[in-house]
């Protein structure tokens, strides 16, 4: 049978089941070669030869396609329908024939389809073709520009930058966005404006809500009332004045639909509506694609199938009348820079199936379906028609105007079915309401009239729709990289997410200001939107991409060169230099902001510590010891009592004990730091108290922890309390440095001091009944028999549902499967799954032989388990 290969076992499953019998459908489990992380790995002086590892997690797979195609040597690639898929294809083939499981002139087949259903697979095996050498090209020109700035840059960053995690092509990019936007916000200075609204009344008894747009006959302007006496006076003049309607004018308008969506504004949709981020959104869509309710979802294509588009228009008609169907279908061209992905939008595979119509359980592949559903119906549906009406009033003399508008909807069309969400720094139309009836000239009673303050609002900090949308304008990065690329700076924790908005940390500015003053170039946002369009050119068979990659080196190896010129010393002060604002703020009291507060004589600057990470010292060290951590100095910390080289509160048993400021916090030391830099005794103080409060008597105390409460009456083990990182607690074991053994919160800091043994024993039980018993296995529901490496399956009950488990593997079982339905088949498949992602490795086989031997005694019952292996 001919061995079609796919990259996951549910995506095999579904177009298994397509395909028949007459073929063995296989999985991938995505890719199974790439650069070993070492480096060497690209070559630049060898014409950037490239050394490929199958990983070994991808070995027992490509084993498996490797023994289907012993039995028959007819290779169908049927991988995503993008660069990433062609190279993956292209790897597999590689591997195959390194092998020798292909022979040099065994043909290969290629077939693409863009949605998972049986007439796109269908149609696309009767169409094959040759692997695409001109994206495989650009793959492997991206990925080793990946790997020449990730293992070349990252190390100049290690040496000169300490705590610096690494540098990438675009993620650095990526993380200037962020970081110059909040530099925007900080040196933002708001501005203050008012204006002046009236509520009016007809003579029929409506009242209508008007903004002050003239005042002394001169038009206004939004910085025109300054203050609030203005304010004031503006009021005045409306309150002195009688107002009547001088023009009533409505004109009507029409909205037209947003495109289908693509990578980028799903990703942004998914975000402004349920908060999803870019990572969570793809792999909702992920799974989608894989059951073949959706389109491929890595795209910035927004065309649809002309077949897709007569399916919208019946499916409009049917549900909702021959209005909503505009005359001809509506074309999309998409305005993205660099937009150069052959494929379609993102779509439902029916246009009849609303969400309510699929048999999804999970919540964000569903409200992910609905999503997409309503925004490709909407974009094939009629305008929405409105009527927007503006009337001005205003006093006899002309010195005072005001403006109501209001716009209402005659036709919703589109609207009906879905409008598109808006960023919060999007501009706002007109409040969609109907103004009460006016006539030109009717009097105008004025029920009230406001002054309000307002102040100019700095830019707003990114979220990941708005990041995404940025990167997709200037041409940064590609679909399949947004998610991975906002995910990878919030994992080196060089941004953060609160509230749903991406803050720089520290050491995400200082790996910023690092690259803008050495690497400049390779962090423009042009010049990172060329070195795209460069590739595009590679994908489109316009470009050689080994070129390329000489063109782009011979330059960045001189950078590199010469950044690691510089001393570190010299890299520190330039930083100094351009952070200055952020870490020296100007206090606007004249006094120099880099003047050690504390010797009064040394100059502030950046330091970096061994272990990692930065924080501001005097430049008279050791002689003045004043260190604060990175960032603008916290008033509260600087008007500490302990001075730098710390507070001497007495002497116990021979040794002094001190109060000194780290840079993670105060903390209490018993003694002095010998010669050989060998600590003393230390204990961190507690947030609860105050370090420049603590004396003599309570210090020594707390440098007593952790305090032995004494051996546990069941077991012998001892039990200790302790003051850790998240508060008072116990632990029970041998020592308080054993990783194993039960910990458990304390109430408060006094039972640390205070906590008996029977209080211990009882705190402790608790916890361990709350965890279900210490080392308790969970209840087996069904046992599915023996895994072909050895050791049982079974499905347990789990905290969250019934799961797989399979020695030091425990797979989750789908929400949409019954756990009374599943067989050692669907078990295999998921704890095949759960090994690729996390890269567990096999039992050793010593392991696996001893529970053969004492089964030999029963030889029917080894026959009975054989027989599911087989």
């Amino acid at each position: 049978m001919p061995v079609v290969v796919v990259e996951s076992p549910a995506k095999a499953k579904t177009i298994n089941s397509y395909l028949g019998s007459d073929y063995t459908v296989l999985a991938s489990y995505g890719h199974v070669r790439d650069l070993p992380p070492k480096d060497g790995s690209v070559d630049p002086e060898n014409n950037f030869e490239m050394q490929w590892e199958v990983a070994s997690a991808s070995k027992k797979h490509v084993k498996a396609i490797a023994d289907a195609l012993k039995d028959d040597p007819n290779l169908i690639l049927a991988t995503d329908p993008d660069r990433e898929g062609e190279a993956i294809s292209w790897h597999l083939e590689e591997a195959l024939r390194k092998r020798k499981i292909l022979k040099k002139d065994t043909p290969v087949s290629r077939v693409v389809f863009n949605a998972i259903t049986k007439t796109a697979v269908t149609e696309a095996m009767q169409n094959p073709r040759q692997v695409d050498t001109e994206l495989v090209e650009a793959y492997l020109a991206r990925r080793a520009l990946d790997y020449l700035v990730g293992f070349k840059l990252s190390p100049v960053l290690w040496r000169r930058l300490p705590g610096a995690k690494s540098a990438g092509r675009v993620q650095s990019v990526t993380l200037r966005l962020i970081v110059e936007r909040e530099m925007e916000i900080e040196v933002f200075k708001n501005r203050e404006y008012w204006s002046v609204k009236a509520v009016l009344e007809t003579p029929r008894g409506k009242s209508v809500e008007a903004r002050l747009t003239v005042l002394a006959g001169k038009k206004l302007d939004k910085f025109d009332i300054e203050n609030a006496t203005q304010a004031e006076l503006a009021q005045q003049a409306i309150n002195s004045r009688d107002i009547s309607v001088k023009s009533v004018e409505a004109k009507p308008t029409s909205r037209n639909p947003s495109a289908p969506f693509m990578t980028s504004t799903l990703q942004q949709e998914a975000s402004r509506k349920f908060g999803m981020g870019a990572r969570q959104t793809m792999n909702a869509a992920q799974r989608l694609y894989e059951a073949g309710l959706i389109t491929y979802m890595r795209t910035d294509g927004i065309d649809m199938a002309p077949e897709a588009v007569h399916e919208a228009r019946a499916a409009i008609k049917t549900k909702f009348g021959d209005d909503f169907v505009p005359a001809s279908p509506r074309m999309y061209k998409n305005k993205a820079k660099n937009a150069q992905e052959a494929h379609e939008c993102i779509r439902p595979t029916d246009m009849m199936r609303s969400a309510d119509d699929i048999k999804v359980t999970e919540a964000d592949q569903r409200k992910l379906y609905d999503l997409i559903y309503k925004r490709t119906i909407a974009s094939q549906m009629s305008a929405a028609r409105m009527e927007r009406t503006t009337v001005d009033f205003g006093s006899a003399d002309g010195q005072v105007e005001l403006r109501a508008t209001g716009q209402v909807v005659i036709f919703e069309g589109f609207l009906k079915v879905y409008e598109e969400g808006r960023d919060d720094d999007a501009v706002v139309d007109d409040d969609d309401k109907r103004l009460p009836q006016v006539n030109e000239g009717e009097a105008m009673a004025k029920a009230s009239v406001t002054p309000e303050q307002h102040f100019t609002q700095p830019p707003p900090r990114y979220t990941e729709a708005t990041l995404v949308k940025r990167m997709e304008e200037l041409g940064i990065g590609r679909p399949s990289t947004y998610a991975s690329i906002v995910t990878t700076i919030q994992d080196r924790e060089y941004v953060r997410k609160d509230k749903n908005r991406l803050f720089p940390e520290d050491k995400g500015r200082l790996v910023t200001a690092f690259l803008t003053n050495y690497f400049r170039k390779y962090v423009g946002y042009d010049y990172t939107a060329s070195l795209e369009e460069q590739l595009d050119h590679v994908s489109a068979g316009e470009a050689d991409y080994k070129k390329l990659l000489d063109t782009f080196w011979r330059d960045f190896k001189a950078t590199i060169d010469e950044a690691m010129d510089n001393s570190i010393t010299d890299v520190l002060e330039k930083i100094n230099d351009v952070l200055a604002p952020h870490i020296f703020p100007n206090e606007g009291d004249g006094k120099d902001p880099r003047l050690c507060p504390n010797c009064e004589q040394g100059r502030l600057s950046m330091r970096t510590a061994r272990a990692g990470g930065a924080f501001i010292g005097c430049s008279r060290y050791p002689e003045c010891k004043y260190t604060r951590p990175f960032g603008p100095p916290d008033p509260e910390a600087e008007t500490s009592a302990i001075p730098p080289e710390g507070k001497l509160l007495g002497e116990d048993a021979g040794d002094n004990i001190w109060i000194h400021k780290g840079r993670f916090g105060p903390y209490a030391q018993r003694g002095e730091v010998t010669d050989d830099n060998k600590k003393p005794p230390r204990q961190s103080v507690p947030k609860e108290w105050k370090p420049e409060e603590l004396d003599l008597a309570t210090t020594v105390k707390l440098l007593a922890l952790p305090r032995l409460i004494g051996p546990h009456p069941e077991d012998g083990v001892n039990v200790w309390a302790n003051i850790g990182r998240y508060g008072p607690y116990l632990k029970h074991a041998e020592t308080t440095s054993d990783r194993g053994g039960t910990n458990a919160n304390l109430e408060g800091l006094d039972e640390v001091w205070e906590v008996g043994m029977n209080r211990a024993v009882q705190l402790l039980a608790e916890k361990v009944a709350s965890r279900g018993g210490r080392g308790a296995p969970a209840k087996v529901l069904k046992d599915l028999g023996d895994h072909p490496d050895g050791g049982n399956i079974s499905i347990r009950e789990g905290k969250y549902g019934p799961y797989i488990k399979w020695e030091k593997v425990n797979a989750t079982i789908p929400k949409e499967t019954n756990a009374e339905d599943v067989n050692i088949d669907m078990a295999l498949e998921w704890i095949a799954e759960k090994e690729a992602k996390k890269g567990t490795k096999k039992r050793a086989p010593a392991k696996k032989k001893a529970p053969a031997k004492k089964a030999a005694a029963k030889k029917p019952a080894a026959k009975k388990k054989a027989a599911p292996k087989k």
